[in-house]
């Protein structure tokens, strides 16, 4: 098993070595990553090594152990803290337990102290490391999920709350076989039309649930079954659109049977066939329109809505569904996800058959959406469309729906190369934004990340995200080369004294100046400024 990565920080170099060499390490399930003379390098070096557990003296130069426990509390939330002081102070203690420090050890340490410390952050690390590792008792209880996941798959296909292209990934997610081809939706309901919810009761709708199921018989088709509101759900996959008459004469069958057996009165309403399981939220409507229909028809019998409405077929509406998919195509997609977007759409102008201004409509609902997308990102309609457009654009103006989606197509494409065009510009703008506040301000002491995103109005965690990506460099280490190169160009140029020249770089002590600049150039500052004029 990999050791944890421990990081120590002690100003004393005696206490560092003692502390390295009489630890057995590698025996206690460690291994000593690296050391730190003061709590400013510490934090580097976490930036670096990200240890999973740090040793550090209260007491240290430049960065004390409690503000060096503070930092690593936002940048490292994971790591185990120990503090261990030669001052017997309850303050100290205190405050270390509100940084949530795991152990507060006083010195002068000893190994057999410092073993058990470790021994028990071991045990709490194991405890972490097993619970992030244990994949089967996860996998085992997503296995014993999967039945409700089902249902719940069936109920939002049922609702129209799973995008037709993310059918196949969420089935085969829950081991489902849902192919595509000739779907169409049955809702049973139990009991006549005018009978109360209050009777039509869980047990009721669970006992035809199970009749359904062991009675269905349809060569050829392929069923689910599941209770959905206040009626039991058949997903019935046909061999073709034409087989949901033979649907319709089995269901007429199974209500007599249940009738005659165990007295009970079915009601089917059966929805008009669609084109795969990503429209069966159009069928279940249909479904439920039929149902309706009973008060006309007087008895309990399977009702086809194609029968009573031969008319009635997949309903052209831009939904709020739509514009969801539309959005989420254009801002986070790729551009083929636009282009199967556009041609689903398209296709179903195509498919519907419904009058021209019905196609019309549902034309300028898209447009509609489009230019609101555009919008909301802060571009001009004109950039997106063209410099005379009006808005005025008709569903005529087009001769075909694959013109049309073609046109449709290509105006996406261009909202979503300026949309992505706009995200890299703002980041680009951020991070030069933050850049020139560190140059106009490096020389205070108190410059920090909190300071620069109080000024920028954003996070710390999402700045120092974007800083790293864009620059390669963390906020620290831009900021240091930043000081140390301003530094180097005025003791090469000027005869300030070094400890003024510390001041005018942001550093308060010019011990820790001079640490730092060694650190950076190889050299003292005294020596470089010698080299430098030699």
């Amino acid at each position: 098993m990999e050791p944890y990565r421990v990081l120590l920080a002690d100003d004393e170099e005696e206490i560092r070595a003692g502390i390295s060499r009489k630890i057995d390490w590698a025996g206690l399930g460690f291994a000593l990553v690296g050391e730190a003379e003061n709590g400013a390098e510490a934090l580097e070096l976490s930036e670096q090594l990200r240890p999973d557990v740090v040793l550090t003296d209260i007491k240290m130069p430049f960065m004390d152990g409690l503000e060096l426990c503070r930092r690593l509390r936002q940048s490292l939330p994971a790591a185990k803290l120990v503090v261990f002081s030669g001052f017997d102070d309850f303050e100290y203690a205190r405050q270390a337990v509100g940084m949530g420090v795991s152990e507060y050890i006083m010195k002068p340490i000893n190994a057999p102290e410092m073993g058990e410390v470790l021994i028990r952050l071991r045990e709490q690390l194991d405890r972490q490391r097993m619970e992030r590792r244990d994949m089967e008792t996860l996998r085992r209880r997503y296995e014993e999920s999967l039945p409700v996941l089902r249902e719940l798959f069936y109920t939002r296909l049922l609702d129209g709350r799973i995008r037709p292209d993310q059918v196949a990934d969420r089935a085969a997610r829950y081991e489902l076989d849902m192919p595509e081809g000739a779907w169409t939706a049955a809702l049973t309901r139990v009991g006549g039309a005018g009978e109360s919810e209050a009777q039509r009761d869980e047990l009721l709708l669970l006992s035809a649930l199970a009749f359904l199921d062991e009675h269905f018989q349809l060569p050829g088709a392929c069923v689910r079954s599941l209770l959905y509101n206040d009626a039991v759900a058949l997903l019935v996959r046909l061999e073709g659109p034409e087989q949901v008459y033979a649907l319709t004469e089995e269901m007429e069958r199974l209500c007599a049977l249940a009738r005659s057996i165990l007295g009970m009165s079915l009601t089917v309403g059966i929805g008009q066939p669609c084109a795969g399981p990503g429209e069966l939220r159009q069928s279940a409507d249909g479904a439920r329109s039929a149902l309706d229909y009973q008060v006309l028809v007087g008895e309990e019998r399977a009702i086809y809505i194609g029968d009573l409405e031969p008319d009635r077929s997949v309903r052209l509406s831009f939904g709020e569904e739509d514009q969801r998919a539309l959005e989420s195509a254009v801002k986070l997609g790729s551009r083929e996800q636009v282009e199967a977007l556009v041609e689903q759409l398209t296709h179903r102008v195509r498919e519907t058959r419904r009058s021209l201004s019905q196609c019309h409509l549902f034309f300028l609902e898209i447009v509609t959406a489009m230019i609101r997308l555009a919008r909301s990102g802060g571009d001009e309609v004109e950039e997106q469309f063209s410099r005379s457009f009006t808005g005025m654009v008709s569903f005529s103006d087009f001769h075909s729906p694959e013109e049309l989606g073609r046109w449709l197509c290509a105006r996406c494409l261009k909202l979503q190369e300026l949309l992505g065009r706009q995200r890299t510009d703002s980041a680009w703008k951020t991070v030069e934004q933050a850049k020139a506040f560190i140059a106009g301000n490096y020389a205070d002491c108190d410059l920090s990340v909190e300071s620069l995103c109080a000024h920028l109005h954003l996070s710390a965690t999402y700045f120092s995200t974007l800083f790293k990506r864009e620059t390669g460099q963390s906020f620290t280490a831009y900021v240091t080369e930043l000081r140390m190169g301003q530094a180097a160009r005025m003791l090469q140029d000027t005869d300030e004294k070094t400890y003024l020249i510390a001041e005018k770089t942001g550093y308060t002590d010019p011990n820790y100046f001079s640490y730092v600049f060694k650190r950076h150039f190889g050299v003292t500052p005294s020596k470089y400024r010698a080299g430098q004029r030699a």
